[in-house]
């Protein structure tokens, strides 16, 4: 096989790169979409940048609004194996409950179905190179990680959630961010 020379490839790529207009944008850059979902979907609990920078830690803001992504196995809740249910950090809202929680080598909480139909909703996610399903809370519209199809039965579902956009607290426990309280 023959080696293509750098005077053909540089040229040819600095070719492809003006033609997208200098840079190129992934689907989900926060910068691209005016953070996670607000700029292109409606959803019953909604606040403005500012509210929802008053009411989120800068972690939970960055994960949340601007679908960004905590380190594995630093999140509070990859390894949480207590009983009780993980509420939306943002808006309050019960979206997974810990007997749904499996082990899971990713470093991110992970959960084999949502707390009940409608809870959450799955979006196309292309950025990074590839494809994948984003999760997003289906009442405030946070960004809270990826479904995959390789967790255990009988879904066959790993819903990948970052710790930051989940509060975790036992089953009789009022929700702390829900609206209105």
């Amino acid at each position: 096989m023959k080696r293509m020379k750098p005077t053909f490839i540089l040229p040819t790529l600095a070719a492809v790169v003006l033609a997208g207009g200098g840079h190129a944008t992934l689907t989900n850059d926060p910068a691209a979409m005016n953070h996670s979902t607000n700029s292109t979907m409606n959803f019953p609990f909604q606040l403005s940048d500012a509210g929802w920078r008053q009411r989120l830690t800068p972690e939970q803001f960055h994960v949340l609004r601007e679908a960004g992504t905590e380190r594995a196995f630093t999140g509070k809740y990859w390894n949480t194996k207590d009983p009780g249910i993980y509420r939306c950090a943002a808006c309050g809202e019960i979206l997974f409950r810990s007997d749904n929680k499996f082990d899971s080598p990713c470093g991110w909480p992970s959960f084999s179905q949502i707390a009940a139909q409608g809870k959450v909703i799955e979006r196309d996610d292309f950025s990074h190179g590839m494809h994948r399903k984003e999760v997003l809370c289906a009442n405030c519209g946070s960004h809270l990680g990826h479904v995959f199809d390789d967790g255990p039965g009988p879904t066959g579902l790993r819903y990948c959630i970052n710790s930051a956009s989940v509060n975790f607290a036992d089953t009789n426990s009022p929700a702390t961010n829900a609206p209105g309280k």
